[in-house]
């Protein structure tokens, strides 16, 4: 779950990628196979790295003979499927979930991910062609989507903080009638 958010992967590119696929010496990276067969290099973080790591350790992955074995797969060492991946995330999220509900959104999808990643990259202010590059898209109106999600949410977030400063009752002085004489009659003198 963390390479899916951490790369903003498509499932798919998930499911196909090798041990063949994953650099884990400086600089880290992931070669992600995507539509129309079109790769791409995707930097990985730390955090990732250091799991990954282990996972391949664990999983006997780093030896050459195994570069070209599924990175991910289920009991019978055959590559997962969309299922496969969508039933590992909800494990997770409910088990999440039971401890913190607030944590982790009752509605998650590996899509959910993929899209967090776009919309956190857009709100620490990566430019809108390295965010096309990361997810693949094939051109930056592609991506521009993301942007105008955020200007939406930031729109709902100011009206939803939004608090009422005009007054909801008639003001004090207007109800004073000696006041609203003397008021007008003031510029007449």
């Amino acid at each position: 779950m963390t390479l899916l958010y951490d790369t903003g992967a498509r499932v798919q590119e998930i499911i196909d990628l090798t041990p063949s696929s994953v650099r884990l010496d400086e600089p880290c990276i992931v070669k992600l196979i995507g539509k129309g067969n079109k790769a791409r290099i995707v930097p990985l973080m730390s955090p990732a790295v250091k799991l990954l790591r282990r996972y391949m350790e664990e999983q006997d992955l780093l030896k050459n003979h195994a570069n070209l074995f599924p990175l991910f797969f289920n009991k019978r060492k055959e590559k997962l499927t969309r299922a496969g991946v969508n039933y590992i995330l909800t494990k997770y999220k409910n088990m999440a979930r039971k401890k913190d509900q607030a944590l982790i959104p009752e509605v998650l999808s590996c899509h959910c991910l993929r899209h967090s990643k776009a919309m956190h990259l857009l709100q620490a202010g990566v430019n809108l062609v390295y965010i096309r590059d990361i997810l693949g898209h094939s051109s930056v109106q592609v991506t521009e989507v993301y942007a105008k999600v955020d200007s939406k949410q930031k729109r709902e977030a100011i009206e939803n903080a939004y608090t009422d400063v005009s007054p909801s009752e008639e003001p004090e002085w207007q109800k004073n009638k000696d006041l609203l004489t003397w008021l007008t009659h003031f510029n007449k003198q």
